[in-house]
């Protein structure tokens, strides 16, 4: 059982800061103050989940960025702005759909004046993961899609591989169809020349998400 701290904040662990009969509304509000791992003293602030509160898809990326840590808002920067365009190519509707971190903190380190995304280790992973747990908890998604490496092996084990397993439903109790895809990050850190390609296949694999719903 973890220990809480001094503030209220769980050591180790967010579980005994999520709130009785928990709705998203009051898991962010709750999350806003979570400091189980490090993370939130490098962090501007929590960047929770949003979306429709009746979405039937899911999609669960790493962690937010420089700009999601900015606006405290998911996938709203270079990469979230690939994502909505593969989502209408895919003819899926963003504003139906929610959108999710497995971390709630942008870890990161200087760059120069950049702030330089660094992967968040298994500790901060398992401490934040909580959060997750009770969002997919109280939306109770149809179809669950990972979006990276990161996302996957938090939820289906370190030893899923995004580069062999793509695209394949995995079997679990997340929702009744789960899958993984790549990161739209990853695409955008690929040479120019490959990215028209892996947009295409990124986009491929979203399509095949649609006909699930």
């Amino acid at each position: 059982m973890s220990q809480l701290s001094l503030d209220g904040n769980s050591d180790g662990s967010a579980a005994s800061l999520i709130p009785e009969q928990p709705t998203l509304a009051k898991l962010r509000e709750a999350a806003a103050d979570c400091k189980a791992c490090p993370l939130w003293e490098t962090g501007t602030q929590t960047v929770f989940g949003e979306g429709s509160t009746d979405a039937d898809l899911v999609f669960v990326g790493e962690q937010p960025g420089d700009r999601e840590d900015i606006e405290g808002r998911p996938f709203v920067g270079p990469a979230g702005k690939l994502f909505d365009e593969a989502l209408l190519e895919a003819g899926i509707d963003r504003s139906q759909v929610y959108v999710t971190n497995v971390v709630k903190h942008f870890k990161w380190k200087p760059q120069g004046k950049r702030r330089i995304h660094q992967k968040p280790n298994w500790r901060e992973i398992s401490a934040c993961r909580p959060w997750l747990d009770a969002e997919l908890a109280v939306l109770k998604p149809r179809v669950l899609v990972c979006l990276g490496a990161t996302a996957a092996q938090a939820l289906f084990g370190r030893d899923f591989r995004v580069s062999r397993q793509r695209g394949e439903l995995v079997d679990s109790p997340l929702a009744e169809y789960v899958t993984a895809t790549v990161h739209p990050s990853s695409i955008l850190r690929g040479e120019p020349s490959e990215r028209e390609r892996e947009f295409t296949a990124f986009v491929r694999d979203l399509q095949a998400v649609a006909k699930l719903l």
